[in-house]
């Protein structure tokens, strides 16, 4: 899992550092296939067996995902997992990929001596059957170690001298970080940074309570209308930290430019000060999970490689797996309970999207709804106290609906607020405000016939919580 708060810097989030931001440079071919892979905390598997590898190995690529990036950090227990994780993936020989992603807020990076670590565990699965490799070399990403310098007197010269120019990784590695600086300094990194992974770009993050204000002029977060919506949707789902990491990423010298995007569908985390002391939300609303994967495939030339974050970070609410393995001390109390199956459910639509640039057919109907289990405003008895930012979200019931055909949704979330939507072929995002103590309705119909009647019989949007939980609780529904 992810020790921090907020790994951003000001000229990430400042909208304004892209007003005059030049011509995003389109990244060469560099052999890298286009494909979606998920973060996979390797952290929580530590009572993992080669089944529960294969498990989720054939549920992520039943969805659409073609590989995990192997979050590893200090464990004792990372090689025996990574291994396992290989094993699995060469027994099910379905051409599924695995790489590294050092987690560098795990991993000690200030002497020569650290570096032997991550250079040992990419040597020992570098070859390997299942080893996404990139004209040769095995793809190694990171999450974050921007700050290690190794000995050096630097984070580029560490990262330089002891990776990826050292004798024992030279020429055997296509390194992909994810560095939490300004793009603006990628520059320095020449000879690192053969690409870049935006972890970050899931999320609207140039949106906060403290600058809503000003980011959304006339935006009434409690009651957002169509102008409000609007407003809203020019950040969920933007491109533009893309458009500044694709055009900073070009002018690193002999960089295969290899550019990453990821693609999130919530965030919420409620750890107190004394476990590990994080406790906020990102917003997650206006369909972000839907919007950031359209956005993806809209600018899908630009753009190497999508990860999905994550597949199971059940800490920071952005899981699209199962619950399954272990769960950091304390989440369990906005985990348990909350499924993201309806999350996946929509991912292999939009991946193959993605990978191929034509949407697929759509053989039979879906529904998707999904809601947080209490208005955004309540005042629960809760000793670590709301989360950071949480008054960006509404207070609404969200849809999607892959249509086969045109045709009409209600929703509902009580006996007298219901509203009827046109649904047309393809692709229809749909929201509802949900009143306290109301559930979950949704009902598609077609020429007089219902064809889907979802309403989860575990949902209430409860007035009066015990205690603060901004996770989603998502439903769905496939017309038999």
């Amino acid at each position: 899992m992810h020790f921090r708060s907020i790994l951003t810097s000001a000229g990430l989030l400042a909208a304004a550092a892209f007003t005059n931001a030049a011509p995003t440079k389109v990244a060469r071919d560099s052999g890298v296939p286009k494909i979606v892979v998920a973060h996979h905390i390797v952290g929580l598997t530590s009572a993992f067996t080669i089944d529960d590898w294969k498990s989720d190995i054939q549920l992520a690529q039943a969805n659409g995902i073609d590989g995990f990036a192997l979050n590893i950090g200090n464990d004792p227990f990372t090689s025996t997992q990574s291994d396992l994780a290989h094993q699995a993936a060469e027994q099910l020989n379905s051409g599924f990929k695995l790489f590294f992603s050092f987690d560098m807020s795990s991993f000690p990076c200030k002497t020569a001596d650290d570096a032997a670590t991550i250079r040992s565990l990419t040597n020992q699965f570098a070859s390997r059957t299942a080893q996404l490799q990139v004209s040769g070399k095995a793809f190694v990403s990171t999450f974050a170690g921007e700050s290690c310098t190794f000995g050096a007197a630097d984070a580029p010269s560490g990262w330089k001298t002891q990776f990826t120019q050292h004798p024992e990784t030279t020429g055997k590695v296509h390194f992909v970080p994810s560095f939490f600086v300004d793009p603006a300094t990628f520059s320095t990194f020449s000879g690192v940074m053969d690409g870049d992974f935006n972890f970050n770009s899931g999320w609207p993050l140039a949106i906060t309570a403290q600058n809503a204000a000003q980011t959304l002029p006339g935006v009434d977060l409690n009651n957002v209308n169509a102008v409000g919506e609007t407003a809203l949707q020019k950040f969920i789902g933007s491109f533009d930290t893309d458009t500044q990491h694709i055009t900073n990423l070009a002018n690193v010298q002999g960089s295969a430019q290899t550019y990453m995007a990821a693609v999130a569908p919530w965030f919420f985390t409620h750890f107190g000060a004394d476990t590990f002391n994080k406790n906020f939300v990102f917003d997650g609303d206006e369909h972000l999970w839907v919007a950031r994967w359209e956005t993806l495939v809209a600018n899908r030339d630009k753009v190497s490689l999508v990860e999905i974050c994550t597949w199971n970070d059940f800490g920071e609410s952005h899981y699209i797996g199962p619950q399954h393995g272990a769960l950091p001390p304390g989440s369990e109390k906005w985990v348990n309970g909350f499924s993201h199956e309806g999350f996946l459910s929509l991912t292999n639509f939009f991946a193959t999207q993605f990978k191929t640039g034509q949407a697929p057919a759509i053989a039979k109907d879906q529904l998707v709804m999904w809601a947080r289990p209490h208005p955004k405003n309540a005042t629960p008895a809760d000793p670590v106290g709301a989360p950071k930012d949480f008054q960006l979200f509404q207070d609404k019931m969200w849809a999607v609906v892959l249509a086969t055909a045109d045709g009409t949704l209600t929703l509902s979330s009580t006996a007298s607020d219901a509203q009827t939507f046109n649904i047309k072929a393809g692709v229809n995002k749909l929201s509802l405000p949900i009143q306290p103590n109301g559930f979950m309705h949704g009902v598609l119909t077609r020429n007089g016939a219902t064809v889907i009647d979802l309403k989860p019989d575990n949902f209430t949007f409860n007035a009066n919580p015990p205690a603060f939980n901004y996770n989603a609780f998502t439903a769905h529904a496939t017309a038999q």
